[in-house]
């Protein structure tokens, strides 16, 4: 569940590029993802929906501190992935949501033992981002936090994601991907050079 807060910073894809690609442009976008990262139940998702129609306002709201959210989020974790010190201000963003999101939160029994919870109403229109918050949270105050990593893409991927390599030196986000351009690159300047 950590990870899901950087999941969450890559629904702007191409983050560090001049042509970033949103992927949340709409409220229903934002419970799109939240359904496929199984925040949201299609339950949830029909209950929402009818929230949203009636209070269209207010989801756009919660969209606009969504996407505000999401790129505090991505800064934070960039500038750890770099070795550096996040901005104040964005750990102040997170920080208002994390306060609301343990306001709300609990500790419930498992058959292992006991977990976190997230007590409240899942029909109010921004409870999805509880979780993500908790999972921000959970992850800069783990002992993983040295493993979240952003894409080396020379063209601006800016993808954030953990590096579970055995020796800590994955580069890419994807070896097919950036990963890939990367080697070709690399193969073209060397025999260019010969």
């Amino acid at each position: 569940m950590k990870k899901l807060c950087l999941d969450f910073a890559n629904t702007l894809q191409w983050h560090a590029s001049e042509n970033p690609q949103e992927h949340l442009n709409s409220y229903k976008d934002l419970m799109d993802w939240g359904h496929k990262k199984g925040i949201l139940s299609e339950i949830d998702i029909q209950k929402l929906n009818r929230e949203a129609r009636r209070k269209p306002d207010a989801s756009e709201k919660v969209l606009k501190r969504a996407i505000e959210l999401r790129e505090a989020i991505y800064r934070i974790f960039s500038a750890v992935a770099a070795g550096a010190h996040p901005e104040a201000g964005d750990l102040s963003i997170l920080n208002r949501d994390l306060a609301k999101t343990m306001a709300q939160s609990r500790i419930t029994p498992t058959k292992d033992g006991f977990t976190w919870d997230i007590n409240g109403n899942k029909e109010e229109l921004d409870w999805m981002l509880k979780p993500i918050v908790r999972s921000a949270a959970d992850l800069l105050t783990s002992n993983e936090l040295d493993r979240v990593k952003e894409c080396a893409d020379d063209k601006g991927c800016g993808w954030l994601f953990m590096d579970r390599s055995r020796n800590r030196s994955r580069r890419w986000c994807d070896m097919k991907d950036c990963g890939n351009r990367a080697k070709a690159k690399r193969f073209y300047i060397r025999k260019q050079k010969k």
